[in-house]
């Protein structure tokens, strides 16, 4: 899987979870959904569950923090960087 399919798939997950009945046009890749509300930390528990899911995080063996779920960028990067399913 692409990093341009990972981000559609995760834009996709952000906007239908979090965004729903909203204009989400300004959702950018390096949009900040911590500050502006957007993820809170139960969000943060519904998309570590997603990944998880999804994409095979192992989460108990990664560190990880706020700023790895910040934008949709960082949010790539981590899976990218620690998912098997992105393995090529």
């Amino acid at each position: 899987m692409s990093s341009t399919d990972i981000a559609g798939e995760v834009r996709a997950f952000v906007v239908a979870e979090f965004l729903a009945g909203e204009d989400a046009s300004d959702l950018t890749g390096d949009y900040d959904l911590i500050d502006s509300g957007v993820i809170h930390s139960l969000g943060l528990v519904r998309l570590l569950s997603h990944f998880t899911q999804v994409y095979q995080i192992p989460v108990d063996d990664i560190e990880f923090g706020p700023d790895d779920f910040r934008t949709l960028d960082a949010i790539v990067a981590m899976i990218t960087a620690h998912s098997p399913a992105t393995a090529a």
